[in-house]
């Protein structure tokens, strides 16, 4: 993709936040990794960047390679206004369940920004308890330049945890497939059976 492509895809993807500019508002982009899994935490991200110096190549992080995630990830901290994380653990999603535990670690991730702002574009989840204008947008870590950066980190950071756990679980693959149900990670839990890290309300059909 040439150098001028790119930035007609890169302004394409900042017109939800172009709105909001040009009200003078201050915007933020939220998403989340890790509702599908059966172990490990739930990780959200809210993340505000600026209008100028539009970073090359930030998209849906499901649509890029591990290698290109992790050099995004570097530039976006770099390039960010602010950034906040939010995490809920395997335990807190078996307390409270999933849709609860993620909307706890949006909340979460909104405050630890420490910049409050006018505006939020969220990746599709609904009803978060933050002081400020939510605009859900179904797929909107594809349609979001601010979502899709809050995606990427939010999945880096995931990533190197589970790879963390992968060390000390090393039965389970976690590494390589960061806690989802995979064949090879299901297989591992019947036979090993589950680890301090697997959501025990997950893994019912599973394991006894």
């Amino acid at each position: 993709m040439s150098k001028i492509n790119e930035q007609e895809r890169l302004f394409e993807l900042t017109k939800y936040e172009r709105e909001l500019w040009e009200q003078g508002l201050t915007v933020c982009g939220m998403d989340e990794v890790g509702r599908g899994p059966l172990a490990g935490p739930v990780v959200t991200c809210c993340v505000i960047m600026p209008r100028e110096g539009l970073i090359e190549g930030v998209n849906d992080s499901k649509k890029l390679s591990e290698k290109k995630r992790e050099l995004l990830y570097d530039r976006i901290l770099d390039a960010a206004i602010a950034v906040g994380f939010g995490v809920c653990d395997e335990k807190v999603i078996d307390e409270i369940n999933i849709l609860n535990a993620t909307k706890r670690a949006f909340k979460e991730a909104y405050f630890n920004t420490v910049v409050l702002t006018d505006a939020a574009l969220i990746d599709a989840v609904q009803g978060l308890e933050i002081p400020c204008r939510k605009i859900p947008i179904i797929h909107g870590d594809a349609l979001s330049y601010s979502i899709a950066c809050a995606s990427i980190l939010a999945k880096v950071k995931r990533d190197r945890f589970m790879a963390e756990m992968d060390e000390l679980y090393p039965e389970y693959g976690f590494a390589k497939n960061k806690g989802y149900g995979t064949a090879e990670h299901i297989k591992a839990l019947r036979e090993f059976g589950p680890c301090p890290i697997h959501r025990r309300s997950f893994i019912g059909n599973f394991v006894k």
